[in-house]
């Protein structure tokens, strides 16, 4: 059998989704738009953290981490994926491959190591209140954040680089909309056993050991709220955790699906489908999330970007309240 090894092929093919014209116009349309709404939620969300003292804390800290780690996640994947869904051209070169697999990678580690982070924020802030400001330094936040990025940076480099190595069989020809390791397992000719092996001890040790750090933090969390004898007062502090709580439901269970699933229960659509939903559509909802119920970022908002009341108004209602907040913010 005629094996065409990686590093001698200079173009690779993404499939894409779909080759039926019609659903090509609404999968254009369909993923701009939440690429349009990923942006502008996470710049907004970027931006009322930073004009909001109130909010210059550990837990928007990392808020603002999750949103940048968003922002180029979505980045990496969805213009490449726009351009092949209307184009001819549906090549991508070996280099850019790489480094949108290695991006991916990377933003993708990085999203389960601050989840993990936020949930021993909410541990702390919950169960350890008094010490709260002692244990989340500015110092300790920055090592955190520090530590995450760079984990999940060089682990990508090593998978990129095992992927790069493997042979493929007649084509090149990708059945995915972009450059993700599953389907070039999928694609390879080479034993692909010990590859297998690797990424499922990383996915255990990024994901898997990230997201049973977030049990733990709950179960403390939890078993703090229980013995809180106000019910007005359990539920004031778990709704604290809600959004973090979904974010969590909903990135994890992806990931878990896509990179802990035997090789042998794969299918391109499944795998196409799970890609969607953790590189297009959570980035879009993860602000939405978190702004949606927060009080002080949706009153910043109103407060910085729709109050178009005339200047005199503003002022006659800034009198007797000391805040400038327009009857017509909503």
């Amino acid at each position: 059998m005629e094996m065409v090894n990686q590093s001698s092929s200079s173009r690779f093919i993404l499939l894409g989704l779909s080759d039926v014209p019609y659903l090509k116009v609404i999968g254009f349309l369909a993923f701009f738009a939440m690429y349009l709404t990923t942006l502008l939620a996470n710049l907004l969300l970027i931006f009322v953290v930073c004009v909001n003292p109130k909010l210059q804390t550990p837990m928007y800290f990392f808020l603002l981490n999750l949103s940048f780690v968003d922002i180029f996640l979505s980045s990496t994947v969805v213009p490449k994926l726009l351009t092949i869904t209307l184009s001819k051209d549906k090549s991508i070169s070996l280099l850019e491959c790489a480094v949108q697999m290695h991006f991916h990678l990377t933003l993708g580690s990085t999203e389960c190591l601050i989840l993990a982070i936020m949930a021993y924020d909410r541990y702390v802030a919950i169960c350890k209140p008094l010490h709260y400001n002692t244990i989340m330094s500015r110092k300790l936040c920055i090592g955190l954040a520090t530590v995450s990025w760079t984990i999940s940076f060089l682990n990508s480099v090593f998978h990129v680089i095992f992927t790069f190595q493997m042979s493929f069989c007649h084509t090149h020809d990708v059945n995915h909309f972009f450059c993700e390791v599953p389907p070039f397992i999928l694609m390879s000719c080479s034993d692909t056993w010990l590859h297998e092996v690797t990424m499922y001890i990383s996915a255990g040790i990024v994901a898997s050991l990230s997201f049973i750090f977030i049990l733990i933090s709950y179960i403390h969390i939890l078993s703090n709220i229980l013995r809180i004898s106000s019910s007005q007062g359990r539920y004031k502090v778990l709704s604290t955790c809600g959004s973090h709580i979904i974010v969590v439901t909903v990135y994890f269970g992806n990931i878990m699906i896509l990179y802990l699933r035997p090789h042998s229960q794969s299918t391109p659509n499944m795998d196409n489908v799970v890609s969607i939903l953790y590189t297009a559509v959570t980035p879009m909802l993860n602000p939405i999330i978190y702004s949606v119920r927060n009080k002080d970022v949706k009153g910043t908002v109103k407060k910085n970007l729709f109050n178009s009341k005339p200047i005199s108004t503003i002022y006659v209602r800034q009198i007797p309240g000391g805040h400038a907040e327009s009857g017509h913010g909503n």
